[in-house]
């Protein structure tokens, strides 16, 4: 008979590819994680894993088996989400993930008045890129992600929070004055700096900028590493204005608008639609915009 703990091992190792790294991440011996997925093997009647020295590679048939074993998973957390938060907003454990062009920025903010207001709430974070995130939101490893929209996911729901306008970050020694309006024609992909690839921010910045020059754009790891270079005369960026109060405390760089409509983003919360915790995300939307102050002028959050 399968059981979930087979279910789990397997999902642990299609994740870590090694058998002692899978055991050590559900806290068993490797002997004991061998043996329950040769058991859940010999229940099936296949071969689920290659086993090589030194790591683990699952055949198709078993990336199958562990991608419908995540699913099965992230029900049964979810189950156990409705019978413990029923009826009570937003208590107990909550793991929300955020990219990390959002969570500097937003994150030291809300999660004070989470805590006052919500004293049972517990919150564990989770900062990585997009598709890491809505991976593991899939697998059931996170509650609930905080992003830039939309998320072209069937399996999952999600609600606006609010805009956040793009920004032309360059040197002080630009002539341009800061009252100037600038276009996405202004922008010299030849000296943009932006964040490495695998960040969306990238990504949608690029979109704004002729392909032609492409390959040519540097990549950062942080936007506090980016704002440096720019700062130290490297080359420009592009800031959403979220991140300028943190970001903008040297003279030595100038902020320039863009003229209307803005280019930017849309940021916003998703979790799997299956989840029953539907009410605490919207009410954690609702604190996010408040505590931001864009509740009066943007409206409350409202599911997509």
């Amino acid at each position: 008979m399968i059981t979930l703990k087979q279910l789990r091992y397997l999902s642990a190792l299609a994740q870590h590819g090694h058998f002692g790294k899978a055991a050590k991440a559900c806290a068993v011996t490797q002997p004991a994680l061998s043996m329950q997925i040769q058991e859940l093997e010999a229940g099936l009647g296949v071969a689920l894993v290659e086993r090589r020295p030194g790591e683990a590679s699952l055949t198709d048939v078993g990336l199958e088996v562990a991608r419908r074993a995540e699913r099965v998973l992230a029900a049964t957390r979810d189950l156990a989400d409705f019978a413990q938060h029923r009826g009570r907003l937003l208590t107990g454990r909550m793991q929300l993930g955020v990219i990390p062009s959002i969570a500097p920025y937003v994150l030291p903010k809300i999660l004070p008045v989470l805590q006052r207001r919500y004293p049972e709430l517990r919150v564990e974070l989770r900062e990585t890129q997009t598709r890491i995130l809505v991976e593991e939101l899939h697998r059931g490893a996170l509650d609930v992600i905080m992003l830039a929209l939309p998320v072209d996911d069937a399996e999952i729901e999600s609600i606006r929070l609010f805009g956040d306008p793009f920004l032309l970050a360059v040197p002080a020694t630009d002539n341009r004055p800061e009252s100037a309006r600038v276009s996405e024609e202004d922008i010299d992909t030849q000296r943009l700096i932006l964040l490495e690839e695998g960040h969306c921010l990238r990504d949608q910045a690029l979109a704004l900028c002729s392909s032609s020059h492409r390959n040519a754009v540097l990549g950062a790891t942080s936007l506090a590493t980016v704002m440096q270079m720019v700062a130290n005369g490297y080359g420009i960026t592009l800031l959403p204005r979220i991140a300028v109060d943190v970001e903008i405390r040297d003279e030595r760089v100038k902020l320039l608008r863009f003229a209307e409509p803005a280019p930017g983003r849309v940021v916003g919360l998703a979790w799997r639609r299956t989840s029953p915790r539907k009410a605490d995300f919207i009410a954690l939307g609702r604190i996010i915009t408040e505590t931001l102050g864009f509740a009066s002028t943007r409206g409350r959050a409202k599911a997509s």
